[in-house]
């Protein structure tokens, strides 16, 4: 009796041996889909500045990015005497890429044209700013440096004064 019982435990175990087994995937499959579970829309580490390194958040670093970016354009325009003949309250918008090294490019400025008409050297300024920024750290996916893209909104704002 004994021996029935060994022998359909046995048999159990052996039977039970296909439910472990586990489905092999192959190199090509798992790389298919890991490809398709990577957000290509965003990076796991922003472009950096130097004096933005210290951050380790996401949010933190794309925030010192971009302020770093807007202080220095905002100080330069600011440095210049503009004098406009209407008020201004507009938005200009930067976009530019920032490659795989490090490197600015791409430098693609909208502007209305009350802004071109009133502020005609802004263009060339910009582009001054944005050629004179100190060099970048590039954004990072999964430890490899990436090309980015970003797009910066610029708020200028003038009253004209009453003399």
């Amino acid at each position: 009796m004994q021996h029935k019982y060994l022998a359909i435990l046995l048999s159990l175990f052996l039977v039970s041996c296909q439910f472990f087994e586990t489905e092999k995937i192959s190199s090509e499959t798992f790389y298919k889909e890991e490809l398709e579970a990577i957000n290509w829309e965003d990076v796991d580490q922003y472009p950096a500045f130097s004096l933005c390194e210290e951050f380790t958040e996401k949010q933190e670093q794309k925030h010192c990015f971009e302020t770093t970016i807007s202080r220095i354009i905002y100080q330069t325009i600011g440095s210049k005497n503009i004098v406009t003949g209407q008020d201004i309250d507009s938005k200009v918008l930067l976009a530019f890429n920032i490659s795989n090294t490090g490197e600015i490019s791409n430098l693609n400025i909208e502007m209305d044209t009350v802004i071109e008409k009133e502020i005609p050297l802004l263009r060339q300024w910009l582009v001054e700013c944005i050629d004179s920024l100190p060099k970048a750290a590039p954004a990072y996916k999964r430890g490899i440096p990436v090309n980015t893209k970003f797009t910066l909104p610029l708020v200028i704002k003038s009253e004209t004064s009453i003399n």
